[in-house]
């Protein structure tokens, strides 16, 4: 099989990855003279910071979900594949991929981060992570079909554990869905399952660090936590979890939590890719690069955003693996590639830290900015504001805020569907 990528006189520069990284490379070079090559196992740009809504109902999947090919409609010199990379032969500048091998003149990669698990297989097995609109989903299946089979439990210890849900992971991710499911719980889910008594479900937030929200600032951290208790959630700091078979959650202080829904947001893991040097990769699993993105020892291999451990003197332990970074990063690696093209110097990296912000429900939110700090009703406006801006597409974005708007109003969305693949049969045709 052959990728059918035309030959060109401009450099190639292949991307892998079209997360935020790898996307804002691509348009920031789609009008430069290069020919682009992006690479995702998708044919959509997913917009993380919202998974949580489509794993509790609030958005469609769609709603954050945006065309690779559409964004690309007006230049000739961009080609997208969607396959996976199997391999890169750095000597021969080659990538191999499920489609064939090809050519690179340069290398991003841009390949962001998946879950990570600390080595618990059990809680790998047996835990929802949420790196994924597809593993979104799949908890908003998991979660309502629970919800249904509760109906019809005798055994009160079994409906216990179909009704708890357990969020491990006290960062932005694990506040923002707790509440969100804190606030489900009071207003919605009563509505619609008049037959089960939520005064007996409980949301947990387990986080093994000493706060949540970590590195934001105190005031944030302890207004998150009083407006997650104002909700109802019972937040847990200093304890992680040990085991998980599936039914009861250990944790690591000797007590237990019986519940079949345990979401895993406690951390990131970098991508991994086969043929970049153990002398390139740090500890951390990160890949080791210079103030340029330039892979330690290559010249035209690059790392992007979560997959690049890059040393600052306000950064020792290498940049946050967040949006910001990723595409600040993304946007002077292509003036550096242009720069070169016309002989001009390279401009060093420099992390610019532009805040940090977590929602926890209805009009409550916390922000940091350098200079300022709020929490309540305006650094909900702003966290809403914020996000809708960085959405990808005039359509998701409205579509977005009609979700938001309409929710505000009557605090139910409708989009709680279970929506699963319909299984085949036993001698069922493919």
């Amino acid at each position: 099989m052959n990728i059918q990528i035309p030959e060109s006189n401009l450099k190639r520069v292949v991307i892998i990855g079209a997360g935020f990284g790898g996307l804002a490379l691509a348009r920031e070079l789609a009008s430069k003279n290069f020919q682009i090559v992006l690479i995702d196992k998708n044919n959509y740009h997913q917009f993380q910071p919202l998974f949580y809504q489509v794993a509790t109902s609030g958005l469609e999947p769609s709603a954050i979900s945006f065309p690779l090919r559409k964004v690309f409609h007006s230049y000739s010199n961009v080609h997208i594949r969607i396959t996976e990379v199997k391999e890169i032969y750095t000597q021969s500048s080659e990538v191999v991929t499920s489609l064939g091998t090809l050519k690179y003149d340069y290398l991003v990669l841009a390949m962001g981060a998946d879950t990570n698990y600390y080595g618990n297989k059990s809680v790998m097995q047996k835990a929802m992570p949420m790196k994924s609109v597809g593993e979104a989903l799949a908890i908003r299946n998991t979660l309502l079909q629970n919800l249904e089979d509760a109906l019809s439990v005798e055994d009160q210890k079994e409906k216990q554990r179909l009704l708890n849900i357990v969020v491990v992971g006290g960062g932005p991710t694990g506040v923002e869905v707790s509440g969100t499911l804190a606030e489900m719980k009071r207003t919605v889910l009563p509505k619609d399952f008049p037959d089960l008594d939520f005064t007996g479900m409980n949301i947990f937030l387990i986080e093994a660090g000493k706060k949540v929200l970590g590195p934001m600032s105190s005031i944030a951290s302890e207004k998150a936590t009083e407006y997650l208790k104002k909700l109802g959630v019972i937040v847990h700091t200093g304890i992680g979890v040990k085991d998980f078979d599936g039914e009861t959650i250990y944790l690591g202080d000797g007590s237990t939590i019986e519940s079949k829904n345990l979401i895993w947001a406690a951390g990131v893991r970098a991508n991994s890719i086969v043929g970049i040097p153990e002398t390139s990769m740090h500890k951390n699993g990160r890949i080791i690069v210079d103030r340029y993105n330039r892979v330690q020892s290559f010249e035209n291999i690059f790392a992007l955003g979560d997959q690049a451990f890059m040393e600052e003197d306000k950064f020792p332990n290498g940049h946050p693996q967040v949006v910001q970074p990723a595409v600040q990063q993304a946007k002077l690696l292509a003036k550096n590639l242009v720069n070169s093209q016309k002989g001009k110097a390279w401009k060093p990296f420099s992390y610019n830290d532009l805040g940090s912000m977590a929602t926890v429900g209805r009009n409550l939110a916390v922000v940091d900015l350098p200079y300022i700090k709020f929490q309540g009703f305006f650094a909900w406006l702003f966290w809403m504001f914020v996000h809708l801006m960085s959405i990808v597409g005039v359509k998701n974005r409205l579509l977005i805020f009609i979700n938001w708007f309409w929710n505000y109003l009557t605090y139910d969305q409708s989009l709680r569907l279970i929506m699963k693949p319909k299984e085949k049969e036993v001698g069922e045709k493919a």
